[in-house]
C-alpha cells in the first residue's frame, strides 16, 4: 500500500508561540533569537487564535511617525494607520488563525495555503491544541526524493501492484522528479489512470507517457479510429 507523507511526517514540532499579551520589542526579540518570521498566538489552553508574522510588526513600524520629515504621512485609511494602537500580540496578530492537521496530505496543505495566501499554517489536534507548524518550505521537502525511490514506488505499488503492470509491458524512467512511461498497456483506458496515479506520487513533478495498448476499451471509442496505433498481442 502507498503512504504519502503527511502534515504530521514534515511539521515542525517544536513550535515557537506567544500568548495573546506578549509585547512588541518581545516577539521581535523572540523571531530573531529563533531565526523564525512568524509565530503562532495561543490562548491560556494552547489552542492558536491568530498568527503574528514580521509583516505584522512591520505594518506598525511604518506607522510610526518620520522624524526626518522626509517622507509622506501614512493616510489614515491605510492599513498601517487603522492597525489597532495596541501593540501586544492580540492588536498585531492576523486572526482567525488557519490551521491544518496533522493527517492533511501535501496537496491539501498546499492548498489551503494557496487559497488563504498564508506561509504557514499551525498544525492542531484533535482538541484543537497546537502540536506543530508546517510551512511551504516544509511541503517542498517532498521534492527531495531520490529519483531511484520515486522509480520503484512508481514501478512496483503503481503500475504492479495497483494496475497490473509489469515492468516488462511498462518502463519508467525518472529524472529530477520527472517521470516518464514507456511501453504497451492492455487496455487503453488504463493510460490516463496510470498517469494520474503517478501524478499522485510524493516527488513526481510531472509525467509524460509514451504508451500504446493492446485493446481499445476508452468509451464513446467504438468504431472509432484509436488515438494511437494498437500494439500486437
Amino acid at each position: 500500500m502507498r503512504q504519502h507523507r503527511t502534515v504530521s511526517d514534515l511539521m515542525t514540532r517544536f513550535v515557537i508561540r506567544v500568548h495573546a499579551d506578549a509585547g512588541f520589542k518581545d516577539i521581535v526579540k523572540l523571531l530573531s533569537d529563533n531565526d523564525v518570521t512568524a509565530v503562532p498566538v495561543v490562548d491560556d489552553e494552547g489552542r492558536p487564535v491568530g498568527v503574528v508574522s514580521e509583516g505584522d510588526l512591520l505594518r506598525t513600524a511604518a506607522g510610526q511617525p518620520d522624524l526626518t520629515g522626509l517622507l509622506p504621512a501614512p493616510r489614515r485609511d491605510a492599513p498601517s494607520a487603522a492597525r489597532k494602537a495596541d501593540t501586544t500580540a492580540a492588536g498585531l496578530m492576523t486572526s482567525p488563525a488557519v490551521v491544518a492537521h496533522p493527517e492533511w496530505t501535501v496537496v491539501q496543505a498546499a492548498r489551503v495555503m494557496e487559497a488563504r495566501g498564508v506561509k504557514r499554517l499551525p498544525v492542531v489536534d484533535e482538541r484543537d491544541e497546537l502540536v506543530g507548524i508546517v510551512s511551504r518550505a516544509d511541503l517542498l521537502r517532498v521534492f527531495l526524493r531520490h529519483d531511484h525511490a520515486i522509480r520503484e514506488e512508481i514501478s512496483r505499488d503503481v503500475l504492479d501492484r495497483t494496475l497490473g503492470i509489469t515492468p516488462a509491458d511498462v518502463v519508467v524512467g525518472v529524472r529530477e522528479g520527472r517521470v516518464t512511461l514507456r511501453g504497451v498497456v492492455e487496455r487503453s483506458s488504463l493510460i490516463p489512470i496510470a498517469v494520474r496515479l503517478c501524478q499522485s506520487v510524493d516527488g513526481v513533478v510531472e509525467v509524460t507517457e509514451a504508451l500504446g495498448f493492446r485493446s481499445d476499451d476508452a468509451p464513446g471509442q467504438a468504431g472509432a479510429e484509436p488515438s494511437r496505433r494498437p500494439q500486437p498481442a
